[in-house]
């Protein structure tokens, strides 16, 4: 029974990974995407410029794989890592910037 590939509660089976074609994670990338280069950038530090654009970057990265990549789970399974090192990044940046 732990191996019915339809149980709701295995992670892996959530719609967001089963039917999701990835437009819904480049949203929520883009707002996120945004909202964290606008905090960076808008730090007085030098290295907040550079993760700023490891953000951009990331984002770009989500786009590159929503084209490129054919099969749905790791497509998907791909942006929902990259979509989670944005904020990872951003917040680890700011608490850098806390601890100096």
């Amino acid at each position: 029974m732990d191996d019915d590939p339809i149980d709701p509660t295995r992670m892996r089976n959530q719609p967001a990974f089963r039917t999701s074609t990835g437009t819904e994670w480049i949203v929520i990338g883009l707002v996120l995407a945004g909202i964290s280069s606008a905090v960076l950038l808008f730090q007085d530090h030098a290295t907040s410029d550079v993760v700023a654009a490891v953000v951009i970057a990331l984002f770009v990265a989500m786009l590159v794989v929503r084209l490129a990549v054919p099969r749905r789970r790791p497509r998907v399974t791909t942006l929902a890592v990259l979509l989670a090192l944005i904020p990872i990044v951003t917040i680890a940046e700011l608490l850098a910037l806390i601890a100096l």
